[in-house]
């Protein structure tokens, strides 16, 4: 004979509700965007699509305007964003929301996963070669271990 345990709420079990990408502008990060789209949609889930700008201390110490160049990034991804929505119009349908958090991009996105209360996580391959030695954004996600996570080449 089996007992019955009580109901309790478990992410994912229905499929995920809410999905992260992780977006920068690269040619990996829009490939994640493009995957996680496909995901989004056919799951029915929100697809939550988040910039996260670089706090870049020592371009404001040589007198760059730091903030007004990552904000400028965010508003040109934004648009990029609504073309292409706009050219998949009545061929695919997915509900989308742009968020943009500030710092390194792997505390963004932690950021972002848990406050958007994420059910997956899908990035770009990182296409820095430094990254094989220091760890990539993609590895330090999986490492933390809390939520799914997919990387796209």
């Amino acid at each position: 004979m089996v007992d019955k345990l009580p109901a309790s709420f478990e992410r994912g079990t229905d499929g995920p509700k809410v999905i992260v990408v992780g977006v920068d502008g690269s040619d990996s990060s829009w490939r994640a965007a493009s995957y996680a789209a496909g995901l989004a949609r056919r799951q029915r889930a929100l697809l939550a699509v988040v910039y996260v700008q670089p706090v870049l201390a020592a371009g404001a110490a040589l007198g760059a305007s730091v903030a007004q160049t990552t904000e400028q990034v965010a508003e040109e991804l934004i648009q990029e964003i609504r073309r292409a929505a706009e050219r998949l119009r009545g061929v695919f349908e997915v509900r989308w929301e742009f968020h943009t958090f500030r710092g390194d991009p792997y505390n963004g996105l932690v950021q972002a996963a848990d406050e958007l209360k994420a059910d997956a996580v899908v990035v770009g391959a990182s296409e820095q070669a430094g990254h094989r030695f220091v760890g990539s954004v993609a590895i330090r996600l999986v490492k933390a271990g809390r939520w799914p996570v997919t990387v796209v080449p």
